[in-house]
């Protein structure tokens, strides 16, 4: 394995890189560095959550970005204002030591005027979430036709959250484009789609860990009991450490108000998010939940899109989700940056053949626990 010297990155980024403690390339790093610093290319990667894709798209992407000129040279698509934001503040960390790259972060449930008026600053990177950068163009406060690299990030996760019109939308935007880089845990229909019709047919593949995409560093468990024992053993489950920190998945905003609502009764310092939260309130939350003043976030599938947590040691599936994508993306909230993690689901007996679809699907082994009676 080289290092990032070694793969071609710049000796300030290096040290940039350092600083952060990040000294030897993980896996995807690695092979897309060693693609992308070589050659204008199109790329689709396939990686789980918390691999370092950021790095991995993030550097070459520096690379490319001219300093001298203020034009916008570099796009980055996610799906959320949460997964936006870790973005860009990477960026700036990766270049504390190199000549200044700035980048803006765009995304709904705030005021435009606010990012209208930061964008008339130099900016050589936009990160955006796709329905705000459409409404930006529209109104002409953001000129595109200088990009020549544009990466989609977790581009699964945009698919499920209804953005693929509006993903092909910008791709047409983008005349000068050189560079196409595409990142997702999961390749459902929707992105082969987009891949064939926006992507070189000679774009570079490149699959980390085969088919099974879930984060070796995590266990799998399961708890079989009736629905109405369900609170207590969730109950048992955060009494037997009481110091671990995590998320807590239901299936629909209505349990996930309901069982916020049982945690906190029984003195479980907890809170939720899902659809219905304004961004301000959904804000207030996760700043809890980081500075470590939650125990546990209750959430829904879509509310929980781009968490990133450090130090999380479990996901708890109180209500398994539908598709094995959603399972991938719940479970990749723990065990991140090479820890460990638990991913727990409890379930009644009907969801047990989720649970041996999931098995066979992802590959993966699950563990029973037994409920204490």
């Amino acid at each position: 394995m080289k290092n990032f010297k070694e793969l071609g990155i710049s000796k300030n980024l290096v040290k940039g890189l350092n600083d952060l403690n990040i000294i030897e390339p993980t896996q995807i790093q690695s092979e897309v560095i060693s693609v992308l610093m070589n050659a204008n290319t199109d790329l689709i990667g396939q990686a789980q959550t918390g691999t370092g894709k950021t790095a991995a798209f993030g550097l070459p992407l520096l690379h490319r970005i001219s300093p001298k000129s203020d034009k916008v040279q570099g796009l980055i698509l996610c799906p959320t204002r949460e997964l936006g934001l870790q973005i860009a503040k990477q960026l700036f960390k990766f270049t504390k030591y190199t000549d200044k790259v700035f980048t803006e972060c765009v995304y709904g449930g705030e005021p435009i005027e606010k990012q209208i008026s930061a964008l008339r600053r130099p900016t050589q990177i936009i990160v955006a979430t796709p329905g705000r950068l459409i409404d930006l163009v529209k109104r002409k406060a953001v000129d595109l036709t200088h990009v020549k690299t544009v990466v989609l990030d977790e581009a699964d996760e945009m698919l499920s959250m209804g953005f693929k019109d509006q993903l092909n939308e910008i791709l047409t935007y983008l005349s000068n484009v050189e560079n196409k880089w595409l990142f997702s845990a999961t390749m459902p229909d929707g992105i082969k789609q987009i891949i064939k019709r926006q992507f070189s047919p000679k774009a570079h593949k490149i699959e980390v860990s085969g088919r099974n995409v879930v984060n070796k560093n995590i266990k799998h468990q399961f708890v079989l009991c009736d629905d109405v024992e369900k609170l207590s053993v969730l109950m048992q489950f955060l009494k037997a450490d009481t110091k671990a920190r995590g998320v807590v998945f239901c299936k629909t905003k209505e349990m996930a108000i309901k069982l916020n609502q049982q945690l906190q009764a029984q003195k479980v310092k907890a809170d939720a998010i899902h659809g219905d939260l304004k961004q301000i309130e959904r804000n207030k939350v996760m700043r809890a939940f980081k500075g470590e003043k939650l125990r546990v976030l209750v959430a829904t599938d879509l509310a929980a899109r781009g968490i990133d947590v450090v130090d999380l040691a479990f996901v708890v599936h109180y209500q398994l989700p539908d598709k094995e994508e959603y399972y991938t993306h719940r479970s990749g909230r723990t065990a991140r940056a090479g820890k460990e993690g638990v991913s727990l689901s409890i379930v009644n007996s009907k969801e047990m053949k989720s649970i041996r679809y999931f098995q066979k699907a992802l590959n993966i082994g699950f563990s029973q626990i037994r409920a204490r009676k």
